[in-house]
């Protein structure tokens, strides 16, 4: 079906398919929130976020320039005092995990 496509299509259905695949992933997330399932909830949740990853990728952005962008909004969040970080401190908590990583 791809052989007599331009890569350049080829590319853009990708994108669309990663696109399509990242909704489905939000909606068994739902499903897993809904069942209150922790397991499918935890599995739901890495699905979106390796999805998003290999999207960005796909649109040309570098790993390493989403985890920059991510800890920026967990920065920003904090200084701004986002609703959640003042009310249970999520932002910074995942700010000092982030830091641990590295």
């Amino acid at each position: 079906m791809f052989s007599n496509e331009s890569e350049i299509l080829r590319k853009m259905r990708l994108i669309e398919w990663l696109k399509a695949e990242l909704i489905t992933h939000v909606g068994q997330l739902y499903q897993a929130m809904a069942k209150n399932s922790e397991q499918a909830i935890s599995e739901g949740l890495a699905a979106i976020i390796v999805a998003c990853y290999v999207l960005a990728r796909r649109l040309g952005i570098a790993f390493d320039s989403l985890d920059r962008e991510v800890l920026t909004k967990v920065e920003k969040n904090i200084k701004f005092e986002h609703e959640v970080e003042k009310w249970f401190g999520d932002y910074s908590e995942y700010q000092h995990h982030l830091r641990r990583k590295r």
